[in-house]
């Protein structure tokens, strides 16, 4: 493999990555990394519940925060991403190829924003 030496071909090897279902890939692999993230901190909170019921009601009464509450809907955002990109995959793998699949990529991400935009405006309801 040539390495790159003009900005021409730098430019070029670098062209797939301003395509939607690039970004559609990188966005499914970085909220899978977020989610696998903040899988120990949630196994690390069912284990409060084990040490007793004060460590437990202290942890809950933190959570009651708002920037908690917005990194919770930010976990619910990289959820929807995560499942949808996961049916997008699936899709393209066992499905006919057809040229809505970039529209379809930016769908799915719409449809997480809101759903983590519905779980914002849920937790602050008043």
């Amino acid at each position: 493999m040539s390495i790159p030496t003009t900005s021409r071909q730098i430019q070029h090897r670098n062209l797939h990555r301003t395509n939607l279902l690039w970004l559609a890939a990188l966005l499914h692999r970085l909220s899978g990394l977020g989610l696998a993230i903040f899988l120990p901190l949630h196994f690390l909170t069912l284990g409060l519940a084990l040490d007793g019921e004060a460590r437990l009601d202290g942890f809950l009464r933190w959570s009651d925060a708002p920037a908690v509450k917005i990194g919770e809907a930010v976990l619910m955002f990289l959820l929807a991403v995560h499942a949808l990109g996961g049916l997008r995959l699936l899709a393209v793998e066992n499905l006919a190829w057809h040229d809505g699949q970039k529209r379809n990529a930016a769908m799915a991400t719409a449809f997480a924003a809101a759903v983590a935009i519905v779980f914002l405006v849920w937790v602050f309801r008043t």
